[in-house]
């Protein structure tokens, strides 16, 4: 596996090894610390096409200040071991500084040069609590996407709102790479994979489970309505049953919990099952083996 660091060694890679002409190259952008769920991409993308390329980068724009963008897990030669072992051809592993010329300080009114905003679509959910988030995501995505040109790109479905963003832009600037989402890779207890997990211990981890089992249990009981529409609240409340003993005992502490027509992400409040519908959330867990540590986890279901 080549492992390159600058966009010239990518073209030039790129126009010495791939024929776009004949032959189709999927690309996975990640930020690293790579888990199953990255590795199912790596997969879809190898039994799709004919390379397979991937990108590790820490991105720097979609932090805010307030956010440690320095305690990131960095896991670097792991991630390049997993890659070339699951025959990746080309590994991308790019500096702030690489792609951001003009500097990346963390408060958008200091930054300097393009940024992409999608509107729309990043301002409600994850976009409420980390308003430039999708900016910095949207942004880093183009610039990847500019270098490498794949046939494909891959991403996961548990970022839903990220794919919606991505997607809305890919099309909308007319790119010429297809998207596409692959579903969210779970534990045995349905956990979603997710690169912070780490930072629960067992049991908090165990008690993570409750939440996929609450979306679960709104999407069942939408499924066996009766009528055409059910009452949002009615869905609202099956999972906050569900939630509700780790509410009371602090391990959760709820940031959102939407019930979204899935191609506007716009709140349903009658909630048909004649339209895709997502269900998601992002959830506060505190870790019961260090009380001071708080992990932010997120999770949807495609009713």
């Amino acid at each position: 596996m080549k492992v390159l660091h600058t966009v010239k060694e990518v073209v030039d890679w790129r126009n010495t090894n791939v024929d776009r002409k004949t032959q189709t190259s999927g690309f996975v952008p990640t930020m690293g610390c790579l888990h199953e769920g990255h590795m199912s991409l790596i997969r879809e993308s190898k039994k799709e096409n004919d390379f397979t390329i991937a990108s590790i980068f820490v991105n720097p724009s979609q932090f805010a200040p307030t956010e440690d963008l320095d305690k990131y897990p960095r896991t670097l030669q792991n991630d390049l071991n997993l890659l070339e072992s699951s025959g990746v051809d080309m590994c991308f592993v790019p500096g702030a500084d690489e792609m951001y010329p003009q500097g990346i300080p963390l408060r958008v009114e200091e930054q300097r040069g393009p940024f992409v905003t999608v509107l729309g679509v990043s301002e409600q959910l994850e976009g409420r609590t980390r308003p430039n988030f999708f900016r910095g995501v949207a942004t880093v995505v183009t610039k990847l996407l500019n270098v490498v040109l794949p046939t494909h790109a891959y991403f996961g479905q548990k970022d839903y709102q990220q794919y919606t963003v991505l997607q809305m832009m890919a099309k909308e600037l007319f790119m010429n790479t297809e998207l596409k989402m692959m579903p969210i890779v779970r534990d045995s207890g349905g956990l979603a994979l997710s690169s912070r997990n780490r930072y629960l211990c067992e049991d908090s981890r165990e008690i993570s489970k409750n939440i996929y089992r609450g979306l679960k249990a709104a999407v069942s009981k939408l499924h066996k309505q009766d009528g055409a529409k059910m009452e949002r609240s009615v869905l609202l409340d099956t999972v906050q049953e569900i939630w509700a003993p780790f509410v009371a005992s602090g391990d959760f502490s709820v940031d959102y919990l939407s019930i979204a027509d899935a191609s506007t992400l716009q709140e349903l409040d009658q909630v048909p099952n004649s339209i895709n519908v997502v269900i998601s959330c992002a959830v506060y867990v505190k870790d019961r083996a260090n009380g001071s540590t708080v992990v932010r986890l997120i999770d949807n279901i495609l009713a």
